[in-house]
């Protein structure tokens, strides 16, 4: 931590955004925003001339209800470093949209060409088992590949990583349950239908997010390290396990019967057991890392020790905010808030620092931090002892 922060009359305030970087801002959203758009339409059109507006429409209600189970995971592993809404909005949006839709003229191609050499039945089961896993993990790592390399002051490590693959890999699962519920309905009606439903958004929700965050957890590790063999292995290694998982998944759902029963019991729920494990443990490692980079603020007088061994803890940031809550009301809850945000946002930026060198622009960035959480600290002492 450089010498003159705490010295500091002012807030240092980043560059001041230029014109053309704000029109560039606007630029970059408003191409991003037409894609979507025209993905959309794209896709829309494609499940509508499928199999009928009603029938969409009725699969597109039904598959919202794993979207209710997979996002809301995601989100408490994001609490205590929240990524921006507009970028997991584009995540899910990437995912539901330019990932079903380009991996769908990969996979139809694949079967095409693989009919003229075998039979059709033959030709599924392959594209299944050995093409969608490869262009499918690739299409959905791809987005947090894209955030790595040019959101870097916004990718954190492993955690970000996998919230960015698991929101990607929930749109991309949501569009792929749109067609196969319709689909089902079509060929075999209301039976059918519950059938599909159970089997793929009650008994395995989770499948795609658990594919794409070994990507996420690849490009997560990379981020965070210092070894360019290893920035380069781990993406690669990732990825390549997520395809393997993949694989092995759409290789019992294509073999049917027994053989899906039994992966499903001995392979699918002791995988997603280890995830939710996983899970657990990645967002109390972030906890444990927060608390490590704002030790030094503490050593340097920004921050009190309580006040670090607070925001190392979810619980005990829930406990924070019921006492600013209770004490100063709704503007203390908000300043509350804010001061575990900014904290949060201010460990890993140190931690990036750790890692990479402390150019000017994290040095600024590390000042306009240190002096928000010091604002909001009298925000909420203003109005009630701390």
């Amino acid at each position: 931590m450089s010498g003159d922060v705490r010295a500091a009359p002012e807030l240092a305030r980043r560059a001041n955004p230029t014109t053309r970087s704000a029109l560039r801002s606007w630029v970059v959203g408003g191409v991003a925003g037409v894609g979507f758009l025209i993905a959309a339409l794209v896709v829309s059109a494609y499940l509508g001339a499928t199999f009928g507006v009603q029938t969409v429409l009725l699969a597109l209600a039904v598959a919202v209800v794993p979207l209710g189970i997979v996002i809301p995971t995601f989100l408490w592993l994001d609490r205590f470093e929240s990524e921006p809404t507009r970028y997991l909005v584009a995540a899910f949006l990437w995912g539901a949209l330019v990932a079903t839709l380009v991996a769908a003229v990969f996979n139809t191609s694949a079967i095409v060409v693989l009919r003229s050499a075998t039979d059709p039945d033959a030709a599924l089961a392959t594209t299944a088992v050995l093409v969608a896993p490869v262009v499918e993990e690739a299409l959905k790592g791809a987005f947090v590949l894209l955030v790595w390399w040019f959101l870097r002051r916004e990718f954190d490590g492993v955690t970000d990583g996998m919230v960015y693959a698991g929101v990607t890999a929930a749109g991309f699962a949501f569009t792929e349950n749109i067609q196969y519920l319709a689909q089902a309905y079509t060929d075999g009606g209301r039976e059918a239908l519950t059938a599909t439903f159970v089997a793929r958004c009650l008994l395995s929700p989770f499948a795609h997010p658990m594919f794409t965050i070994l990507t996420g957890v690849g490009i997560g590790v990379a981020a965070t390290s210092r070894s360019w063999g290893l920035r380069l292995l781990a993406p690669v290694g990732g990825y390549l396990l997520a395809v393997l998982a993949h694989g092995l998944w759409n290789l019992a759902a294509v073999s049917g019967g027994t053989g899906l029963v039994t992966v499903y019991l001995i392979v699918e729920v002791p995988v997603f057991l280890a995830y939710v494990a996983f899970v657990v443990w990645a967002r109390r490692r972030e906890g444990r890392l927060i608390g490590l980079y704002l030790r030094p603020y503490a050593d340097a007088g920004w921050l009190t020790r309580s006040e670090v061994s607070m925001l190392s803890s979810m619980a005990r940031r829930r406990e924070a905010r019921l006492w600013a809550r209770s004490n100063a009301g709704t503007r203390g809850l908000s300043a509350m808030r804010a001061f575990q945000d900014t904290a949060s946002e201010l460990a890993l930026l140190r931690r990036r620092m750790h890692h990479d060198a402390a150019d000017a622009l994290a040095l600024g960035q590390e000042r306009e931090l240190l002096g928000a959480l010091t604002a909001r600290r009298g925000e909420f002492i203003g109005t009630a002892g701390w």
